[in-house]
């Protein structure tokens, strides 16, 4: 009956929109090779949905405990509401057929066993907070856990990038788990707004969620036992980190296909979720018993594992979150798993590559330089990667510029200007200019500058306006510019302004005519330095 069933769902999975989707989405396949494909993503799928049915038997079987526990005579008759009396004869029959057919004699180990605390909060293991549409079916789950970062956030950077890098009917197959590992509810809220102003399409389709753990999940964090030698701040902080990522994949486990864990200072490439999905449905066609597939060689970023394993990795996090830190524990789980003690480490190296697969070039880089660990600056980089873009250039009209702003080395205005690398400044102050005086004036059509980069998102201009000088006075400019635009006192027109990410971009209205300066004005002095990683001037002959 149960074969049945499953042949059942092995035949929905085939159809439902996600699968069909995928497979449509690869026009450069042969036909073989979509056929191999096809009955790889079937197999993983098959093996996702075997895996719920035995959450769902688990379920039904502490169910039947529980009715087992109502039926003994001393509950029965410590009752003194007569309850006992109240159960039908029926009822009380379908009960005791329940329990006795389901209730095992062993006992095994659950969460509860490490993270004893949890029995007095059952509320512990849900959310603290969720921000969700509920997709679910997915191929693939991305988490990205995130902190409170004291130098600077890269978040917003790393889910524009993560977005961005997707095709439209990857944005449908996928599901982007934000996990906020921190307890002050009021800065969840915070950074919730934020990602809601900055992602409310994405978050509306059901792409992008949020979430964030209670605070009763994790053990009294001051009671840790000090383990490896590590002062006792590194031993809370990456004792921390183990739970937070347990959480995170046990969240994340019925969703989806695949599962692939990142953090949240990353930078990836276009086509990624192609890539990673097309390699996995290869190793599984080729009947490769892959335990991690790793597109990062840094850390624990860009590694991929199917979904019904994920229990094995949670288990091992939980048994010993207060011994080693997580990449640590997933290196001695594939080698419990895979290595032979009779046999020397050449032999379990090689071993662990059959379930350890590597793939190159790699697929994320990790843009951060300040660790979530409070003092502890990291500059790794993975060197497989390539180059990350900093600046974009464009074929401006020809101007020449000035600035106020001190720029650091031989980042100038001039040359980010003409697309040769990007402008940095030293700090802002309130009534600092960047002047562009076109030579001739041109026909402005609209803008766009985008403020901080990848490696250092919050050197952004901040409370900064950008303005025009027509060549016409302002007294002959049609009636509908003059009363909609700002005047400066020097008779500029305040055309834009940037937005709390750093950007301004925008169009120009018609009639406002030949323009002779462009200017970027800046309102409040910044606590950062600034920079201009990309400066585009539209007029009627941009491309």
């Amino acid at each position: 009956m149960l074969r049945r069933r499953l042949g059942v769902l092995f035949t929905a999975v085939l159809l439902t929109p996600a699968f069909v989707l995928f497979f449509v989405s690869s026009p450069d396949l042969s036909g073989e090779q979509a056929l191999v494909q096809r009955v790889a993503e079937m197999r993983e799928r098959l093996h996702h949905a075997e895996m719920l049915n035995q959450q769902r038997l688990q379920d039904v079987m502490v169910l039947s405990q529980k009715f087992n526990t109502i039926l003994q005579p001393t509950v029965l008759q410590k009752n003194g509401t007569g309850y006992g009396q109240q159960l039908s004869k029926e009822t009380r029959m379908l009960l005791s057929n329940l329990s006795r057919s389901s209730a095992p004699d062993l006992h095994l180990p659950s969460i509860y066993s490490y993270l004893p605390h949890l029995l007095r909060s059952p509320e512990s293991t849900s959310p603290a907070f969720k921000l969700s549409r509920g997709r679910h079916s997915v191929s693939l789950v991305l988490g990205v856990p995130t902190v409170r970062r004291e130098v600077q956030s890269y978040l917003m950077t790393t889910l524009a990038n993560l977005i961005t890098s997707m095709t439209p009917q990857e944005m449908k197959e996928c599901l982007i788990v934000v996990f906020v590992a921190e307890w002050d509810i009021d800065y969840v809220h915070q950074l919730a707004s934020q990602i809601e102003r900055k992602f409310p399409e994405h978050l509306e389709s059901g792409l992008l969620e949020v979430i964030s753990p209670p605070e009763s999940f994790y053990p009294d964090m001051n009671n840790l036992r000090q383990t490896l030698g590590d002062p006792m701040e590194r031993v809370r902080w990456r004792t921390k980190q183990n739970l937070d990522f347990a959480f995170l994949m046990m969240y994340a486990q019925p969703k989806g296909t695949f599962y692939v864990q990142l953090e949240d200072d990353i930078q990836t490439k276009k086509g990624y979720i192609a890539t990673m999905k097309k390699f996995a449905l290869q190793k599984t066609a080729e009947k490769k018993n892959w335990f991690v597939l790793d597109f990062c060689q840094l850390g624990f970023i860009g590694k991929m594992f199917k979904c019904v394993e994920l229990p094995y990795l949670v288990q091992f996090f939980i048994m010993f979150y207060n011994d080693k830190p997580v990449d640590w524990l997933l290196d001695y789980l594939t080698q419990t798993k895979i290595c032979n003690l009779d046999k020397d480490t050449k032999h379990c190296k090689k071993a662990k590559e059959n379930v350890w697969i590597h793939y190159k070039p790699s697929l994320f880089q990790h843009i951060g330089t300040h660790s979530s660990l409070k003092g502890k600056v990291q500059k790794l980089k993975d060197k497989q990667f390539g180059k990350i873009q900093l600046f974009f250039p464009h074929n401006n009209p020809r101007a020449s510029v000035e600035t106020m702003i001190k720029p650091y080395k031989t980042y100038t205005l001039q040359r980010a200007y003409r697309g040769e690398s990007y402008f940095w400044g030293l700090l802002p102050q309130q009534g600092d200019k960047l002047l562009f005086n076109f030579d001739p004036p041109v026909s402005l059509k609209g803008f766009l500058f985008r403020s901080g980069n990848v490696e250092h998102p919050s050197d952004r201009l901040y409370n900064t306006t950008v303005e025009v000088l027509p060549v016409q006075p302002l007294s002959r400019l049609p009636h509908n510019i003059r009363t909609k635009l700002k005047v400066t006192n020097d008779s500029y027109l305040i055309i834009g302004e940037f937005d709390d990410m750093g950007v301004a971009e925008g169009s120009v209205q018609e009639g406002l005519g030949v323009v002779r300066s462009l200017r970027l004005s800046v309102h409040e002095e910044s606590d950062n330095w600034a920079i201009l990683s990309e400066i585009h001037i539209l007029t009627p002959d941009s491309r």
